[in-house]
């Protein structure tokens, strides 16, 4: 079957959503703060200690910002224009929206 109903929830992967964390920024101490990129260097997510992200496309920098929460191996990100977004780590590395990411040497 294709195609949505009206009012369906697209979910991207298959795990809850979390709510809204209510601060601006929530502070982050896990081992997946750091920098993180696609084979080919296109697309480029810094995940800062202070809970928020600065994601670089090509030659654009900081094309995306916003903040993100881990819980357990589970990221979730929230534009600044209110977008939402989660992902995976599994084995060192991350799945996110349909794209492999890994840590920055």
């Amino acid at each position: 079957m294709s195609g949505t109903t009206a009012g369906a929830q697209l979910v991207t992967t298959d795990f809850p959503r979390s709510p809204r964390p209510e601060a601006p920024t929530e502070p982050q101490s896990h081992e997946f703060v750091g920098m993180w990129v696609t084979e080919d260097g296109h697309i480029r997510h810094d995940l800062l200690p202070n809970g928020r992200y600065d994601e670089a496309r090509g030659d654009r920098e900081s094309a995306y910002q916003g903040r993100y929460h881990v819980t357990d191996d589970i990221i979730q990100y929230w534009d600044d224009t209110g977008f939402y977004a989660d992902g995976q780590f599994r084995d060192g590395v991350l799945y996110h929206g349909g794209y492999v990411f890994y840590r920055e040497q």
